[in-house]
């Protein structure tokens, strides 16, 4: 298992890539626990606090497939350090002013929102050109999805450590610069300074007028959705057991499972079409989270949030070969944004849903919230599954400065539909 692993890493400018991207992220991946925290220091209430990171992350949603757009039609350097600084000023703005105006609070999250640099899609449009073969690239996507986990588990603790030594608005600011160091890293490295996108028809939907990527979107809303609604019973079946810890164990079993199942998952070659396999995958997720809404003993409920864990790394991982596939000719990064933002959307209906469902009903059915997302998301793979049949583009090896498959124009898509 490590071998493949150690190969990729060993590979010319992957591991900056990988390190480069993940750091870079880190402004993202901790901004929600980040600003809640410097808003309850500065005398705000949690709904305050909830709602300027909801705006966060809605800003986040809008600014990462423009900004991926952006980078297919003009380059990594010239849209990526440039976001990951007025992404940093944003929060920096937030840090200086605290609460003192509410629409300055909030148009400095939005601003910071907006302009999250989009170094997820854009690591995932660099592997062809640093890996070699389609076997690499696949291996490479989960190991992507691993180090998300960690960095979703590093992350976090990392800001806490910064506000016990010094203060929320450091953590702020420290965070966001080494954030645009990450970002940085990434666009001096050659892969990213030659990287160009294959030439691409204009057209204002861009990567959305695949029939192919929007039933996967259409699915991962709802994998995030349930991935969303999770971290709130976690909550409350917390406190259904009076230890603030036991949610620190669900989450970390969750994480732990996630990243056993990636590693795992990226170990192997698989064989047959990628679209039938995220299906079976989806369907094993689905029933790795049904099982929560028994709401067990801690000891156990811990073993079944490791399991339900399992299946997500291998999901996201498979979800992004599906998108190379179903991507329309020079809109990679953007296609690879759209996931990023479909999946944290779902995750946001996910939290906004799973609450009520805790005060109308029982911390059960804020669990049944997640199980019903993933099945959701299972009938939305079934129920397109010709569509995601005939993908935009026809699987041969790996070529060219992106994940291209097809340099056909697609059909019906003439000049007079142009943006």
């Amino acid at each position: 298992m490590a071998a493949g692993y150690l190969d990729i890493l060993r590979a010319r400018h992957a591991a900056r890539l990988l390190t480069g991207t993940l750091v870079g992220r880190l402004p993202n991946g901790t901004a929600h626990i980040a600003i809640v925290l410097f808003t309850r220091a500065e005398g705000g209430s949690y709904t305050l606090a909830g709602a300027l990171a909801a705006a966060y992350g809605l800003a986040t949603a809008v600014g990462q497939p423009l900004l991926g757009r952006a980078v297919d039609l003009h380059g990594q350097p010239r849209v990526q350090l440039p976001a990951a600084v007025v992404s940093a000023l944003g929060m920096s703005l937030l840090a200086f002013t605290g609460l003192s105006s509410l629409p300055l609070a909030y148009l400095a999250v939005i601003v910071a929102g907006v302009a999250t640099p989009p170094l997820e899609g854009g690591l995932r449009a660099l592997w062809p050109s640093v890996l070699k073969g389609e076997g690499q690239v696949h291996r490479a996507y989960a190991m992507d999805a691993v180090a998300q986990e960690i960095m979703f588990t590093v992350g976090p603790l990392l800001v806490t450590v910064l506000v016990s030594l010094w203060s929320p608005a450091a953590a702020l600011l420290v965070i966001n610069a080494i954030g645009v160091l990450g970002a940085l890293s990434v666009v001096l490295s050659e892969p990213s300074r030659t990287w160009r996108s294959a030439p691409r028809e204009a057209h204002w939907l861009g990567a959305l007028r695949s029939p192919g990527l929007l039933a996967l979107l259409g699915a991962f809303f709802f994998v995030g959705l349930a991935l969303g609604s999770i971290t709130v019973a976690g909550v409350a079946y917390a406190d259904d057991h009076g230890r603030e810890s036991v949610y620190g164990w669900l989450m970390a079993a969750l994480g732990l499972g996630a990243l056993i199942g990636g590693l795992a998952y990226g170990a192997r070659q698989w064989a047959g079409a990628p679209e039938r396999r995220l299906r079976f995958i989806v369907g094993l997720l689905a029933l790795g989270y049904l099982p929560l809404t028994l709401t067990p003993s801690v000891p156990v409920m811990t073993a079944l949030a490791a399991l339900a864990g399992v299946f997500l790394a291998p999901a996201i991982a498979c979800s992004f070969i599906v998108v190379d596939r179903h991507a329309p000719r020079g809109t990679v990064t953007e296609a690879f944004s759209w996931l990023v933002t479909t999946f944290g959307v779902g995750a946001a209906a996910g939290t906004a849903v799973a609450g009520p469902a805790v005060e109308l009903g029982s911390t059960a059915w804020s669990f049944a919230v997640a199980g019903a997302g993933g099945v959701a998301a299972l009938v939305v793979l079934l129920s397109t599954g010709r569509v995601l049949a005939a993908p935009s583009r026809t699987p041969a090896v790996v070529t060219g400065s992106e994940n291209d498959r097809n340099g056909a124009v697609e059909p019906g898509f003439s000049s007079g539909h142009k943006a």
